[in-house]
């Protein structure tokens, strides 16, 4: 079997700025040639290595971003097969991205108890690291990488233009109760809401907000410290166990396109990454890494049908736990946007790896 599977958590890159807004010019000669049309959830999968992308019974699937703990086994498992991937990202004809002028909300759901009758947590000062990188993610570093990706539907063919924006009034603290749990796990027993219950409480604060989906909406949900989450009542996927945070869509007309991002969770969703906000929570930093890998693939790959690579990899899957350089707040962040610092990890970018083959994990794009 050809090598074509590499997860590379700890290849290093040497950027030289991080504060570069996104260029209106695209990137169509770095792209590679469309390849058969399929979902991520038809992507067969490599023998004894887990999957990144779950599928329920119903066919609901989400991309998962797994643990450092959970990532590290599935290289182990793929180097036992001589498996790796380095690239490139390919467009599966058809396949949609987030475009244009991505406008984000945000749900805090800080109920005033877990299910087992423990008091929530989650700071003003956690909730501002999160906003904070939402707010500045459109127009800078990790958003002009996006650029170079598209989409063809009907003969027209469309780039990410890397432009975003919080949406105005899109930011919402939900004081309702957490639900009755769903599923049952280890990291965090008698407090679990599964899939389908971080679907419909999206849906809820949608409707009593007024909010539409879109495929240029992205709606992202945070949950407090103590709340876990499996993918479903199976309690095979579980939150700090396989993963720290995923993407999906709820089909509709318009689709819903979400992210959704448990508290932060330094002793396995962190790995190399520093904290240049641990003054204000020590905490936020390990969710701010998590919650950028999801802005970034819910863009390139919002129905989970667009840009993956042949054995299943979405962009920010090819660069987990890869910091990079760090040249900003004295060696402790390698973003700065608005004044504020972030140590979040890198993206792929098929342009930069086309140029320097190996090198396609950036800190800035294209």
């Amino acid at each position: 079997m050809s090598k074509h599977y590499r997860v590379p958590l700890l290849l290093a890159i040497a950027a030289t700025a991080a504060f570069l807004v996104a260029p209106a010019v695209s990137y169509a000669q770095s792209a590679p040639a469309a390849a058969p049309a399929k979902n991520l959830k038809d992507v067969a999968p490599i023998p004894g290595v887990a999957k990144l992308t779950l599928t329920n019974p119903v066919g609901d699937s989400i991309h998962i971003l797994p643990t450092v703990a959970h990532a590290a086994a599935r290289q182990r498992a793929m180097d036992a097969v001589g498996y790796s991937d380095i690239g490139p990202l390919l467009y599966h004809a058809g396949g949609s991205i987030m475009t244009p002028n991505i406008q984000f909300y945000i749900i805090y759901w800080i109920p005033a108890h877990l299910q087992t009758g423990a008091a929530t947590s989650m700071s003003l000062g956690y909730r501002a690291v999160q906003t904070n990188l939402i707010s500045g993610y459109g127009g800078h570093s990790l958003s002009a990488i996006n650029t170079q990706y598209y989409q063809t539907i009907s003969s027209r063919t469309t780039y990410i233009n890397g432009n975003g924006s919080l949406a105005i009034g899109g930011t919402v603290v939900d004081t309702a109760a957490y639900p009755a749990s769903g599923c049952t796990d280890s990291a965090t027993p008698g407090n679990c809401i599964t899939e389908a219950q971080v679907k419909a409480k999206i849906q809820s604060v949608m409707a009593a907000k007024g909010w539409t989906g879109g495929m240029n909406k992205l709606f992202l949900l945070f949950t407090s410290k103590g709340e876990g989450s499996c993918f479903d009542s199976s309690n095979a996927q579980c939150a700090y166990v396989q993963y720290c945070a995923y993407h999906g869509f709820i089909s509709g007309s318009p689709n819903i396109v979400f992210g959704y991002i448990p508290y932060g969770n330094n002793s396995v969703c962190k790995g190399s990454q520093n904290s240049p906000n641990s003054a204000s929570s020590p905490e936020a930093d390990a969710a701010s890494t998590g919650l950028s890998h999801e802005i970034s693939e819910a863009i390139t790959d919002p129905l989970l049908n667009a840009w993956f690579t042949a054995s299943g990899n979405e962009n920010g899957d090819l660069c987990a736990y890869n910091y990079g350089t760090r040249t900003y707040d004295g060696g402790l962040a390698n973003q700065q946007w608005n004044g504020h610092f972030f140590d979040v990890q890198l993206e792929y970018s098929n342009h930069q790896n086309s140029v320097s083959a190996g090198t396609g994990c950036v800190l800035h794009g294209p």
